[in-house]
């Protein structure tokens, strides 16, 4: 066994306060677990624009109390070294929320004694509570800095640690340099401090009453009460913390309840249902299409974990299940021309703006409409700087139809507003579909699809994008493949690590690795004169990509 290994772990148990990862530790290094312990000391987990994520357990290459300890006091450090995001006058401040998962709880608890004890103003919120109500708390209550306990959407045994900016960052999450700078400190304090060392105290504020109410009252505020509610709704928590808030979101706003998925309602940190939480993955919808089936329901809608992602299913006699999710595309779609009409009808200028892995037919919408439109990098820390956001959507169902209140996707508004809509058309004797078909008249018929291979690690994605990077094809189903290296960056655009392809004919490919999971993705996107000519496209890119890709 390597000796600098072994002595790394040997003084992270000295310092380990968790009996849980402690137990684990003491077991790899009394059975001379080389590989365990290498996997968990070899490396660290690294801090970047969406913060930390990982497996639970021992060691720097973990989640777990030690490592999340030294993140908020390297956090700590850097706010008080930047008073500029304090505001004229104030102490620093930050607001901490945690979800259901497992862990949540204790790691939002040590964070918010350690704020504290660096000297910051902290408000704990006593529950758990959606990751968007985190963010509205940071711009509503004027917070210096936002924690987010979550892993969102990840496998179970997952956790994370988010990080949102006030003051001229708006509340939304940070960017780069702040991650680099915020790294640099944490890596600082794990060379110098042990967790027994860090500054801690017990005065902070446990509550946040206030912050909900005023969430759930902004939020319930984006729709008009419809008296007459025939629709039938199904929703679904995916064992995350959406349910609570967006039960009082739908009573506020005059909307009946939903018909629930009850084995997934409530938060449970070990996802029994779902082998991932993530309403993105196939699988992940059946209870959700059970229950719709017996409550012959209309419509389908379903939280990630955080809440902060929203997926729809509409009904489908085509499907073996009866049901078909929506695209985030087709949901950017419906959401972004409701809010493009209404700004037309107040007389709003604004802006409409999407992720460049996600449909551009927004930009249709506001040409249509008179509004400008925006393109940005993947992630909502992107999405929501846009100047004078009206709406904001990418692919990966995430949502900002409230940027003025909450500057980040957020799954239970864009919920509300679908129901609404939904309602709305269904009084009409409109389905959603019909809808979607409608726009895709008045807009342009796209269609849009999704490659997704996962990996053991993330390296390894990497790698495979560095490899096409490297030798790109010169044809994509017998078209000439024009290659833009998107590292490079543009007037535009920041650099980012991604491919694209386009093809003479309109069809366009962006290949990408995740920036949080083992897995590399290819967005495909094609144009159509019709619906059947757009989907034809995409069925031929799919089939030409698959065979790039392997």
């Amino acid at each position: 066994m390597d000796a600098t290994l072994l002595a790394q772990a040997q003084a992270w148990l000295n310092q380990d306060p968790d009996a849980v990862t402690r137990a684990e530790l003491h077991a790899l290094i009394d059975s001379g677990d080389s590989v365990g312990i290498a996997d968990r000391f070899g490396s660290r987990l690294g801090f970047g624009t969406a913060g930390l994520r990982g497996e639970l357990g021992a060691g720097p290459n973990r989640m777990n109390r030690v490592l999340v300890a030294q993140a908020a006091a390297g956090i700590a450090r850097w706010l008080l070294a930047n008073p500029e995001f304090a505001g004229a006058g104030k102490r620093p401040s930050v607001v901490i929320g945690f979800d259901g998962r497992i862990n949540s709880d204790v790691f939002a608890q040590d964070s918010a004694q350690i704020f504290a004890g660096a000297g910051i103003d902290v408000l704990l919120f006593d529950t758990y509570v959606p990751t968007p109500m985190l963010a509205f708390a940071v711009k509503q209550g004027n917070y210096s800095m936002g924690v987010m306990v979550t892993a969102s959407h990840n496998p179970p045994r997952d956790n994370g640690y988010k990080v949102y900016l006030g003051g001229a960052n708006g509340g939304s999450q940070i960017i780069s340099p702040v991650d680099s700078q915020i790294a640099a400190n944490i890596d600082a304090v794990a060379a110098e401090l042990s967790f027994e060392q860090l500054p801690k105290c017990l005065e902070f504020e446990t509550g946040g009453r206030a912050l909900r109410a005023g969430y759930i009252a902004h939020t319930s505020g984006l729709v008009a009460p419809q008296p007459d509610q025939q629709l039938k709704i199904v929703f679904t928590a995916m064992h995350g913390v959406g349910w609570a808030t967006t039960r009082s979101v739908f009573e506020a706003a005059g909307l009946d309840d939903p018909f629930l998925v009850n084995q997934q309602i409530e938060p449970d940190g070990s996802f029994p249902t779902v082998a991932f939480p993530n309403p993105e993955e196939p699988g992940a919808l059946d209870l959700a299409m059970e229950t719709a089936n017996l409550a012959n329901a209309d419509l389908i809608l379903a939280c990630d974990p955080d809440a902060d992602r929203l997926a729809v299913a509409v009904p489908d006699s085509t499907q073996a299940d009866g049901w078909r999710k929506l695209t985030g595309d087709q949901v950017g779609l419906i959401l972004g021309a409701e809010l493009a009409a209404k700004a037309r009808r107040a007389g709003v200028s604004a802006n409409l703006a999407s992720s460049i892995v996600s449909s551009s037919q927004l930009s249709a919408v506001a040409a249509h409409y008179g509004l400008g439109y925006v393109q940005t990098l993947t992630g909502f820390k992107w999405i929501s700087k846009v100047p004078n956001l009206l709406f904001g959507f990418e692919e990966a169902l995430g949502y900002c139809v409230d940027s003025a209140h909450t500057p980040d996707k957020d799954g239970i508004s864009a919920a509300l507003m679908i129901a609404d809509i939904a309602n709305r058309l269904h009084n009409q004797g409109i389905t959603l579909d019909q809808h979607l078909a409608t726009l895709g008249e008045q807009f342009g018929h796209y269609a849009t699809g999704q490659i997704s291979l996962r990996f053991a690690s993330v390296s390894v994605a990497q790698e495979m994008v560095t490899g096409l990077r490297t030798a790109p094809p010169t044809h994509i189903d017998g078209e000439p493949a024009a290659f833009t290296d998107l590292a490079i960056g543009t007037d535009k655009l920041p650099a980012t690590d991604g491919l694209r392809f386009d093809l003479p004919d309109g069809r366009r490919v962006i290949i990408r690795p995740s920036g949080t999971e083992p897995k590399l993705k290819c967005y495909l996107q094609t144009v159509g004169i019709s619906a059947w000519d757009a989907a034809e496209k995409l069925a031929s890119l799919d089939a030409a990509m698959r065979g790039v890709l392997d």
